[in-house]
């Protein structure tokens, strides 16, 4: 085996150590790390992929990358619902994880170059959706316009992402659609589900692609509205969170119909998944 293949052999089976520099409490379930490998090296990841993350005598769980390769280090968000999250939900700056990957395919930054991106996220399907915006704001000058529709259940989930009140604000060219499902007596905006914000877009059919991920609950209805505005299905992108438990395509777990969405996804190009039902 090469030294090369070696390298990429590891890295889809033998965690490396991270240390976590910044947690942030997201919601009550939800918390925010920013991680750095111990030996300086970056992820070197594509937005959309994502990691499997492991912490010594507990196990080990699937978790979305949430920040831009362009950046330094790498974020995640996790939710706790589990042994596994549970337990990293009580560490600390300063703590280790050990990190496989990055898995998966991620979104085709490459091919979107000049088109206007319209991202559609909900919840927790904001986390991946993260790292391609980001990624198209630092590399501005490939993208058209850059709109983001995010919904979230209440206004106490709504992620505060570092670069978050910048997106209110409309700074860093983000055009920021928000909507809560429940408001509350503080609550001045949409309310809604993110289905709502759909029909009102003014937006170049021609030019625009949409980039969805959420609950799975969302997608039929986001793929009904964005067929009322007469959206091409080749210009829709999903991401699909699925119950990933290798990465590697081994164990069948996040099997869709002779699809591995931890290889052939976890991002899919609609028409490839419009006809599995299981997908949708």
């Amino acid at each position: 085996m090469t030294e090369s293949a070696r390298k990429i052999s590891d890295s889809l089976y033998l965690p490396k150590s991270a240390s976590i520099k910044k947690v942030i409490q997201f919601t009550e379930l939800e918390k925010f790390y920013h991680l750095s490998f111990d030996d300086g090296s970056e992820l070197g990841h594509q937005p959309g992929q994502f990691v499997m993350v492991s912490l010594l005598g507990v196990g080990e769980c699937p978790i979305s990358i949430s920040s831009s390769p362009t950046a330094k280090g790498f974020d995640l968000c996790v939710r706790k619902v589990g042994r596994a999250t549970e337990k990293i939900h009580k560490l600390k700056e300063g703590d280790k994880l050990g990190i496989r990957g990055p898995f998966g395919k991620g979104f085709p930054v490459d091919k979107l170059k000049g088109k206007d991106l319209l991202f559609i996220g909900g919840g927790i399907g904001m986390v991946p959706l993260r790292s391609f915006i980001n990624y198209a704001v630092d590399k501005r000058k490939d993208y058209g316009r850059i709109i983001l529709l995010y919904g979230a259940r209440s206004p106490k989930e709504i992620f505060n992402f570092p670069e978050f009140e910048d997106w209110k604000a409309g700074k860093k060219d983000v055009e920021l659609l928000l909507t809560v499902d429940r408001g509350d007596d503080k609550w001045k905006g949409n309310v809604g589900v993110i289905t709502t914000l759909i029909p009102g877009l003014k937006i170049d059919i021609e030019k625009t692609y949409a980039i969805v991920c959420g609950p799975p609950v969302m997608y039929k209805f986001v793929l009904l509205a964005l067929e009322g505005k007469n959206f091409k299905e080749d210009h829709i992108y999903l991401s699909l969170e699925r119950r990933m438990k290798c990465g590697v395509g081994k164990c069948g777990h996040c099997q869709i119909h002779g699809y591995y969405c931890c290889q052939d996804g976890p991002v899919f190009h609609y028409p490839q998944i419009k006809n599995i039902k299981e997908a949708l």
